[in-house]
């Protein structure tokens, strides 16, 4: 596994970005304002405001705008700047947001404990049963006055339990900005407000005044979304779960070696170069080299391989595995944000911080959504007051419509699934770099396989030698391991293996020709090794030989032809198994309706032949390199959606060119930092996986978008009276407020349903 998983910005070189942590939003109308007001300061290239998340990702120009600064902007735009995302925040802020969890479940409990008996002391009456009549001293008909002080006596411990709402939402509505909070506290403000008003009259000696009293809606509406923020502080604690998982990894301290002293350390004073102690049983702290010592280290955190892997002095080892049984010493090679476990829970974060294009219209909408709310609310009013009805019947609808109108639900709908899905996936071994990879992957209808590495096992044998010209094998053998010595390509590195006892000569101007071969000069004379195109270029004759060739490459053989002085001295065939699991993961792939191709720089005959073992029908051979994101972008162009899967540096430009790139964890740096998907462990099955979990989270998006906007739609008419305008029943506020609490909760479990997801399950049982 390599360092370098990660390269996900968006910006230039000279930009730099960072993640801020934010309270004080209550809604996806204030991560709208707030991203808006982020991407209006001068300086910021883009901001990305994650309100599931609680976090502002900024990328931003050093040269005109300062960290500094950009925390003013937060603040000035009415948030809280609560510091910046590394793993110290990390567990800082999973304190801070276990602490408010806590807060809100007591606040909870305080208004349960008046608003039940202020509820029942107000409907008692109205119920007219002997067994739940209130004693006189208190009763409407009796005693009218005390009736009403009762209540306000009991709601004013609930409005001070739920303050922040007024503090919150009075705020918002001064910087022309209103919010969630705002809708709740002009509400709850104009049923107590009134409610004051009718104990003013009741003072003066209108006792039917008694009937007009509304504290009990003002505080079972702030206990019922009290409750419902507090359920929905639970459920967003557990979307969060997979970077905590992944958090827990990592060691908290590290047996340093100094001057032969051993000395224990806390993880981050760790530093590049330093000499590191690690007994059996104990997580590797940093990634590193092994110095000393041998072992066996269980790396199936990362690679998902369960049997423990063999270390010996000078092999690479990952900071969190695990050194089972030997006791060794270690050279950090990296530390802090620069590990591999760092740089994967970077890449979860940034993800699970995206935003998918899914998203654009919850955006929109809950930018305008207040104000659009509480100009319903008012006209609803105004149209029943006009039509006839009472005040007292105006003032219910008001309030009505403003308690069930819940942005909540339409700014959790996307990122809850989002952080849900990503993070399932990274339990799986799948990184998913970005929403916008997560939606468009269940849209691909094409997956091109590179074949070396991906398809097949990626260590390539020899298989056959023809020695033609009165030359020996092993004289065969000899000329071509001692070209390869100068290059890296898998099919090289075969021929080198081949001849590990033997005595290699030397060579000179050696040249990789990508796509053709190589050349070089052995005892000044030219030597070519490569592909028949090779040949042809250099004008040597093989024709009479092409039957051996083709036979070869039929067999699912690569058929390296060597030339030396100008003359065909022989062919060597070279074979790379395919992966166990290739055929299958083809099969199901053409059981989920999508088309699979395989590209390759073999032969016609050998890619045709490896295509047919694959089960693969559609095969692009004789493919350069450079050519291979033309290959994707003419089936683009041909209307399809095409995922590319690869591991090498020569997948780069096509895995950059498709519509989502899929890297297997193996494989390169550069080909992971190209790609949108990286498989961690290396299994071909994991691309069907990674495909469903696209599906499985864009159905549960798009449930919870039918849910937010379908529940806004229908609850904000029936809020207004529609209902009640032909002969139906009107909406108590009450009522309303427990629905709008309702649809928070249930979005945030409907996404926490992706926790559970069996991927291996759920894509073979797809069809």
């Amino acid at each position: 596994m390599n360092n370098n998983v990660i390269n996900n910005s968006q910006a230039s070189k000279s930009s730099a970005e960072i993640t801020i942590l934010v309270q004080g939003m209550s809604c996806a109308s204030c991560s709208a304002h707030l991203e808006k007001h982020l991407n209006s300061l001068e300086g910021v290239i883009s901001a990305n405001v994650n309100l599931a998340s609680e976090k502002a990702h900024i990328i931003y120009e050093p040269s005109m705008i300062n960290i500094v600064q950009i925390k003013t902007g937060v603040t000035d735009a009415g948030y809280v700047p609560a510091g910046f995302e590394d793993k110290a925040s990390f567990d800082e802020d999973k304190a801070r947001k276990q602490r408010e969890t806590q807060l809100l479940w007591q606040k909870f409990i305080i208004s349960a404990l008046f608003s039940i008996p202020l509820f029942y002391i107000a409907m008692a009456p109205m119920l007219k049963l002997s067994f739940l009549s209130l004693p006189a001293i208190i009763a409407p008909s009796s005693n009218p006055l005390n009736y009403s002080l009762v209540q306000l006596a009991l709601v004013i411990p609930v409005i001070i339990a739920g303050n922040k709402f007024y503090t919150n939402g009075f705020k918002a509505m001064l910087r022309k900005a209103p919010n969630m909070d705002s809708l709740i506290a002009m509400g709850t403000s104009a049923a107590i407000l009134y409610s004051l008003y009718s104990t003013y009259n009741i003072y003066i000696g209108h006792s039917h005044s008694a009937h007009d009293l509304y504290f009990e809606t003002a505080g079972i509406i702030i206990t019922l979304i009290l409750l419902g923020k507090t359920l929905e502080s639970v459920s967003k604690g557990k979307t969060s779960n997979a970077i905590k998982k992944l958090m827990g990894l990592s060691p908290k301290t590290a047996t340093i070696i100094v001057d032969n002293l051993e000395s224990e350390i806390p993880i981050e004073a760790v530093q590049t170069g330093d000499t590191l102690l690690v007994k059996p049983g104990e997580r590797i702290p940093v990634d590193g080299i092994i110095i000393k010592g041998q072992t066996y280290i269980d790396e199936s955190m990362l690679t998902g391989e369960s049997i423990p892997a063999a270390k010996n002095s000078g092999d690479k080892v990952i900071g969190a595995s695990i050194n089972k049984n030997g006791l060794i010493e270690i050279r950090a090679t990296s530390v802090g944000g620069d590990t591999v476990l760092a740089q994967i829970i970077k890449l979860v974060e940034d993800a699970q911080g995206s935003k998918a294009p899914i998203a654009r219209l919850a955006d929109i909408v809950s930018g305008y959504f207040v104000p659009i709310v509480f100009f319903i609310a008012l006209l609803s009013a105004i149209i029943w007051l006009i039509s006839g009805e009472s005040l007292v019947f105006a003032l219910t609808i008001f309030i009505s419509v403003l308690v069930i109108a819940c942005p909540c639900a339409l700014g959790l709908a996307t990122p809850t699934a989002i952080m849900v899905g990503t993070g399932r996936g990274a339990e799986q071994g799948i990184l998913i770099k970005s929403g916008a990879a997560l939606e468009t992957a269940h849209k691909a209808d094409t997956i091109i396989f590179d074949k070396t590495g991906t398809l097949t096992i990626g260590s390539p044998e020899v298989t056959d030698l023809v020695a033609l010209n009165d030359i020996t094998e092993i004289e065969l053998l000899t000329l071509a391991a001692s070209a390869e010595k100068g290059s890296e390509h898998p099919l090289g590195e075969a021929i080198i293996k081949k001849a590990e006892n033997l005595e290699l000569l030397d060579f000179e101007k050696f040249q990789a020709l990508p796509g053709y071969g190589i050349s070089c000069f052995i005892s000044n004379q030219p030597l070519l090794l490569g592909n028949i195109k090779l040949m042809d270029e250099n004008k040597i004759l093989y024709k009479e030989h092409i039957s051996v060739v083709n036979h070869l490459a039929s067999e699912g053989k690569t058929p390296i032809l060597v030339a030396y002085k100008g003359i065909l001295y022989g062919i060597i065939a070279i074979a790379d198994s395919l992966k166990p699991e290739a055929r299958d993961t083809i099969e199901l792939l053409h059981r989920m309706n999508i088309n699979v191709a395989m590209i390759t720089g073999d032969s016609k005959l050998t890619a045709e032949a490896i295509g047919k073992q694959a089960g693969i029908n559609q095969v692009f051979s004789e493919v350069l390199p450079s050519d291979k994101a033309q290959y994707v972008k003419r089936l683009q162009d041909s209307g399809k959606i095409v995922a590319m899967v690869g591991d090498g540096i020569n997948d780069a430009p096509a895995l950059a060119q498709a519509n989502v790139g899929i890297a297997i964890g193996s494989g390169t740096d550069i080909a992971m930092e190209s790609a949108d998907i990286v498989l961690m462990k290396s299994k071909l099955s994991d691309v069907p996986a990674a495909i469903y979990l696209s599906k499985a989270v864009i159905k549960n998006i798009k449930q919870n978008l039918f849910w937010a906007f379908g529940y806004n739609v229908a609850g904000i008419p029936i809020a207004a009276g529609l209902l009640f305008a032909f002969g139906g029943p009107r909406l108590n506020p009450m009522l309303a407020a427990a629905a709008m609490s309702l649809s928070s909760v249930s979005v945030l479990t409907n996404a926490l349903r992706l926790k559970k997801i069996k991927l291996d399950r759920g894509y073979k049982n797809e069809q």
